[in-house]
């Protein structure tokens, strides 16, 4: 059975409340967990991969490894490629993502992480690591509301899910529209959209589950009307018929059928409750303040008004 999949929209929580890497941990074994951080797609790998170390450790696992290639050919070394097979789960970092899929895409060591996915690996990917998961990557474009021609370009992934396209950031960086103009050009592609501190958790290669602070945006295109094929250079697309799921925290989603199969309101945690508590209490200080030295009778009037 293939291994549960992470596809984190970036800028996950490190410091607290780390719900996004807390359940990555535990899917990966806990204090049994062996990580293997690949950070080729960022130029600050050493630290990078020693932040994760920290994190990771922080959080109860066991051991933390670097694999790192850093062109092609570091990515044909049998030696990096053997260490896939005694990790139980691999995290992909964010950075330039088609640095990431030119050094890995087609390679020994690329395909020794599908390979391990396939025997039952966890794999997760946050920021650009998220985009390379599926089959068809989002390599580069530009952010907006509105869906244009040449708006993005597509690059080869690792295929760990098929039929989908994964953009990340996407709330915060405005990427609604790049998403929507993928799937009017390739309608048969499902585009997810996964906000930052937030994952798409996907199981048995077809059961999507949301966890973190944001949503997944989800782009069906299966009876979509567009006229990408004759719109000319940046001007906007058709886009009509599109099905738009957006599934915050504890909503479930077939990827396969393309419908939502459960939503569970998340409970906040005490640290959420906690803040709200003192945050009422704040707001309550001005109205006590403005009430010093005033009658009883004015304050109770006052406070019938509010």
């Amino acid at each position: 059975m293939p291994g549960t999949l992470f596809a984190i929209g970036g800028a996950e929580a490190r410091m607290r409340r780390r719900s996004v890497l807390d359940a990555f941990v535990a899917s990966a074994g806990g204090t049994q967990a062996r990580i293997g951080v690949v950070s080729s797609a960022s130029s600050l790998g050493v630290e990078v991969v020693e932040v994760y170390r920290g994190v990771f450790t922080s959080l109860g696992a066991g051991q933390v490894i670097s694999l790192r290639p850093e062109s092609r050919a570091e990515a044909h070394d049998p030696d990096l490629v053997e260490q896939l097979h005694t990790v139980s789960a691999v995290f992909l970092t964010g950075g330039n993502q088609l640095k990431l899929s030119s050094f890995i895409t087609g390679t020994p060591f690329g395909d020794a992480i599908k390979e391990a996915n396939e025997r039952g690996t966890v794999v997760a990917g946050t920021s650009a690591g998220a985009s390379i998961l599926a089959e068809h990557m989002i390599a580069f474009g530009t952010g907006g509301a509105t869906p244009k021609q040449r708006m993005s370009q597509l690059s080869a992934g690792l295929g760990l899910l098929r039929g989908v396209v994964i953009d990340q950031h996407f709330e915060q960086r405005n990427r609604y529209g790049r998403l929507l103009s993928l799937v009017a050009q390739s309608p048969s592609l499902l585009g997810l959209g996964v906000d930052e501190d937030t994952a798409a958790v996907i199981d048995d290669g077809s059961r999507l589950e949301v966890i973190g602070r944001g949503a997944v945006t989800v782009v069906d295109g299966h009876n979509l009307i567009s006229n990408a094929f004759v719109a000319k250079r940046t001007s906007p697309l058709l886009v009509s018929g599109a099905v738009l799921h957006v599934l915050p925290a504890g909503s479930q989603f077939d990827l396969t059928a393309r419908t939502l199969l459960a939503h569970q309101t998340a409970v906040p945690d005490p640290e959420v409750l906690q803040a709200r508590a003192a945050e009422a209490e704040l707001q309550d200080v001005p109205r006590e303040i403005a009430s010093q030295g005033l009658s009883p009778a004015y304050r109770l009037r006052r406070n019938r008004r509010s």
